[in-house]
């Protein structure tokens, strides 16, 4: 690496945050993107793939790419998985129906995933020990922040202009982070235009240009007598078997073979390959089967009637049996996935069990803040509940930038247990909230107060697991820690959901028939307050479980991060210890 480290972090922060933002961008998206795959809006679940394959791509395969960070570099997969989500994105932008679409979103989560742990790594190789939780504290706060430009920048976008603009500027940005970061790393410069290979360069041009057409089908080309013919099938009904999609995969196939053959490639797949293989696919790929029976089995289901899907039992058995294949490889691997003792000190595997409660709380933060405004104040305003929810993530980078500055002086188990402190109070509070609470200028305090909790618990987590791992497993410990918030997030917003309609259930039950409360009519004003009564018990008791969740989140982390060493020892300790 060359060049300023606070350059190289700034740009691999800032592509954090633009792949956080996607994250967001796509929930105001949905409807549209629903509509343009002949989706009705009500039946989201139907939508459920465009979510579970982002999902997928973020998750199963995330162990993986921070074992490649460790192995090849941080930077070079910064580039990569920065070029995955660019090509993501266009993907999706160029979506035609609903496997394009879950193809382009997985891609999307392939890439913006890998950039987390990446960056991360990238931390710990720029700072050392006792220096790291400002920059972490930096990188998770801009990361937050991503999370409330996203919504702003999806609804600016699609008050003036389609959903596929929003993915055609993830294009461009992605492709110009890309550009920037490889810059800085000595194994990716900028070659003279004499060591370009062209024939790679002309065969990647001819697979995008033909690719393009026939995922857009331009009407004026297809009318023409003669253009019109490239539309046309050769056989079946394809619109890939038309001869402008057999030269598509023509061309992406010459360009697969050349990068694979020549001495100067466009693309060095010959070593990327060889890093793939010192990286344990096989374990990679056991553990991603069993990631992905935890969050088909979760994020496939209907919130409102189930814990997990019709198939989730399957799913979860599927996911069993992988994980214990995976278990049974990495004693078995000589070079495994995860290298032995790579997680054996308890900050490192604490650091994943801490995360993974945080992921609990928060999810019920990120959907249940909303919810409640929608049930009583905004019932008819998507944009005024997720307003809202903004006076929660506003407080999150602050909280971050100053979590980072308090673990150079405090332990990260006590910085990461007075944020979730915090948290817990915001919850307990918001659980007190009544039908006219959002409408009280209060009621911002406590949502303030969780947001900046969590932002507080995010640097000092990430300092445990870093100051307890060696610098040769530092992407792979990180991707463990974000896999493990995902999958807190999954398993939480379940349990918590399940947890809450019971309470609503047996308020409903309590609730006097509408014919005795609306004098003879079904349905009335008085019997439906009675209804929202009902709805927001159901909150309550989903703010009180997250309490519950952040309080052993904290408890956790002071008693799992004693020892781990992120903070700075003063002069006068030393003397200490050395008497």
């Amino acid at each position: 690496m060359t060049g300023s480290p606070r350059v190289l972090l700034g740009l691999a922060a800032v592509a954090v945050a633009f792949a956080a933002a996607d994250t967001y961008v796509v929930v105001l998206a949905l409807p549209d993107m629903m509509a343009s795959s002949g989706i009705p809006v009500d039946q989201l679940q139907r939508a459920a793939p465009i979510v579970s394959g982002f999902l997928l791509g973020y998750v199963a395969m995330l162990p993986l790419i921070g074992r490649i960070a460790d192995l090849r570099g941080r930077v070079p997969v910064l580039v990569a998985a920065l070029v995955v989500f660019a090509i993501g994105s266009l993907v999706t932008a160029l979506a035609y129906d609903m496997t394009t679409m879950v193809v382009g979103r997985f891609l999307q989560g392939l890439g913006g995933g890998g950039l987390v742990p990446a960056t991360l790594a990238l931390v710990a190789d720029l700072y050392p020990v006792q220096r790291r939780g400002v920059p972490l504290g930096i990188v998770s706060a801009v990361q937050e922040l991503g999370s409330v430009v996203g919504p702003l920048f999806g609804a600016l976008i699609l008050s003036v202009a389609d959903w596929r603009v929003i993915f055609l500027v993830n294009l461009v940005v992605g492709v110009v982070l890309a550009i920037a970061l490889s810059r800085w790393s000595s194994s990716e410069r900028r070659r003279a235009y004499r060591d370009l290979d062209w024939l790679s360069l002309l065969l990647a041009l001819v697979a995008l240009v033909t690719g393009v057409l026939v995922c857009v089908e331009p009407s004026g080309m297809m009318r023409d007598l003669t253009w019109g013919q490239l539309f046309i099938p050769v056989t079946g009904d394809s619109r890939w078997l038309t001869p402008l999609g057999l030269t598509a995969i023509g061309a992406a196939a010459l360009l697969a073979v050349r990068c694979c053959t020549a001495r100067r490639p466009l693309f060095d797949v010959r070593a990327w390959i060889g890093t793939l293989r010192e990286a344990d696919v096989l374990g990679a790929l056991l553990l991603a089967l069993a990631l992905s029976g935890v969050i088909l089995a979760f994020a496939t289901a209907d919130p409102k009637i189930q814990v997990f899907s019709d198939q989730g039992l399957w799913y979860l058995l599927g996911g069993a049996l992988a994980a214990l294949a995976f278990a049974v490889h990495v004693r078995r691997s000589p070079a495994p996935l995860v290298p032995a003792g790579a997680l054996r000190r308890t900050p490192a595997w604490g650091a994943m069990l801490v995360s993974f409660f945080i992921g609990a709380a928060l999810i019920a933060a990120l959907i249940d803040i909303p919810l409640f405004a929608r049930t009583t104040v905004y019932p008819g305003s998507q944009l005024m509940a997720a307003l809202v929810l903004v006076r929660f993530l506003v407080a999150l980078p602050v909280g971050a930038v100053l979590g980072g500055y308090l673990t150079r002086t405090l332990p990260a188990g006590v910085v990461t247990a007075l944020g979730m402190a915090c948290a817990a109070v915001g919850f307990l509070w918001m659980a007190t909230w009544g039908l006219e609470a959002l409408e009280s200028p209060v009621a911002t305090l406590p949502l303030v107060i969780c947001g900046f909790g969590f932002g507080l618990a995010l640097a000092p987590v990430n300092a445990a697991v870093l100051a307890s791992t060696g610098d040769d497993v530092h992407g792979l410990a990180s991707a463990f820690v974000v896999v493990s918030r995902m999958v807190g997030m999954l398993v939480g917003i379940s349990a918590l959901t399940t947890i809450g309609l019971r309470r609503y259930y047996a308020e409903q039950a309590d609730l006097p028939p509408a014919r005795e409360v609306c004098g003879g009519d079904t349905r009335c004003q008085e019997f439906t307050e009675l209804l929202k009564v009902a709805g927001i018990a159901q909150e309550h008791t989903v703010f009180t479980g997250a309490a519950v969740c952040a309080v052993i989140a904290g408890l956790l982390a002071l008693v799992l991060f004693r020892g781990a060493g992120t903070r700075a020892v003063s002069t006068g300790e030393l003397l200490r210890m050395g008497g």
